[in-house]
């Protein structure tokens, strides 16, 4: 089991669990606490995807939650784990190689002080400074500048590195352009690839079965179901042994609700909601060239398999990817949350694509974090189906019963 890095790590499932913990339980703005010198994200960034579902809400804050937090404060809940799944993934080790081992049965144990959170603190306050100092406080130095995966940051030069053949991360927001096509170009052959533009903009509901794993579930199969109707809402209903997770995007606000949510609703927030909207979009694809107001073209390679990467564009940053094979359909889509420590990228990929109703659909999708991935596969699509507003309204806080 993979957790932030190329090695195996014992407590990738209970992490998963951890790292929603502090999950706000009620939110309003679409938007993390940015850095200094960045933009706050727009979230609905020229994604008009509907009317809102729900009224406003406060955002739950880290320090709301989490009292023994001393730097990471003012953020939401949601982009406080987004942070920690910056430091799981730069020292290329899980939660409990900081705090206690004991947290990993005792979530409160995680408030414990130690040697190695006193040190994170530390790094955090000398990156801070570095990136004030020198880059007008954009996260410009992160984490993962100087330790890449490792636990011990890297001083001396490396010629296996050096001479050894080199491998592009695809996964970055500095692709190098390609003038000779435009995001419209690219679009079009997208819509084309999936069946025709006329063809996915009759496809506009659709009622998904399959199952889900993820560390959550140990990497088990379990049911789940999925509801979607355009032009960007959607709803995944995982069946889990002790009851169901329920992750819904109503077209504005999103949440999630479950026995592997600690507290009693997630309301997501920043890049997590930005996603969210992505991933309900892309279901519809015909409204994708709103999802952004501003695109840029580039190019890179996915292992052998070369792409068109387009690129979503806020106030001049990249925040998301979306890359295209040969063919013209859609293989991944990175979506970056903003947070205090840097750029953390959420990574979503497609494959196993069917025609459904004429319309060709990923019946595979994997979806990678920092601090876990799952993926889902489904078996059957229903097309055009009438679907109930409801399921797409603010799940139910679930409550957990006391010790």
């Amino acid at each position: 089991m993979k957790f932030g890095s190329r090695r195996g790590f014992v407590g990738g499932t209970a992490i998963a669990v951890v790292c929603l913990l502090g999950a706000a339980t009620a939110g309003s703005s679409g938007r993390d606490a940015a850095p200094p010198g960045l933009p706050a994200e727009a979230s609905a960034e020229a994604g008009q995807a509907g009317p809102a579902q729900s009224p406003p809400e406060r955002v739950t804050m880290t320090e709301d939650v989490f009292k023994t937090v001393t730097l990471l404060r003012g953020i939401p809940v949601d982009t406080f784990f987004e942070s920690m799944g910056m430091f799981a993934s730069a020292l290329g080790n899980d939660c409990t190689f900081c705090h206690v081992s004991a947290a990993y049965f005792d979530k409160a144990k995680f408030a414990e002080p130690t040697p190695m959170i006193q040190r994170a603190r530390q790094m955090i306050l000398m990156m801070n400074t570095i990136n004030k100092q020198y880059f007008g406080g954009q996260p410009r130095v992160t984490c993962f500048t100087c330790h890449s995966g490792n636990q011990s940051p890297k001083s001396d030069p490396n010629f296996a590195l050096q001479y050894g053949a080199f491998v592009a991360d695809p996964n970055v927001r500095d692709i190098p352009p390609d003038p000779r096509f435009t995001a419209d170009q690219v679009f079009d052959k997208y819509l084309q690839a999936l069946g025709g533009a006329e063809r996915v903009a009759r496809f506009t509901s659709f009622v998904a079965k399959g199952t889900y794993s993820g560390f959550d579930t140990s990497l088990g199969k379990i049911p789940v179901e999925i509801y979607g109707r355009a032009p960007a809402q959607q709803t995944m209903i995982v069946r889990m042994f002790n009851g169901n997770s329920v992750r819904t995007f109503d077209g504005r606000n999103g949440w999630m609700a479950g026995p592997d949510t600690p507290l009693p609703l997630v309301t997501l927030t920043g890049g997590n909601l930005d996603r969210a909207r992505l991933e309900a979009t892309l279901a519809f694809p015909a409204g994708i060239r709103q999802a952004f107001s501003q695109w840029r073209v580039g190019i890179t390679s996915i292992g052998d398999l070369d792409v068109q990467v387009v690129q979503g564009i806020v106030d001049g940053q990249p925040l998301a990817n979306f890359y295209f094979d040969p063919s013209g359909l859609l293989v991944r889509l990175v979506r970056w949350t903003v947070t205090p420590v840097g750029f953390v990228p959420t990574q979503i990929d497609y494959a196993d694509y069917r025609e459904v109703a004429g319309v060709k659909v990923p019946f595979r999708k994997t979806v990678s974090q920092t601090y876990m991935q799952m993926t889902v596969e489904l078996t059957d699509v229903q097309p055009n189906v009438p679907i109930d507003a409801a399921r797409f309204a603010r799940p139910a806080p679930v409550l957990k019963p006391a010790a």
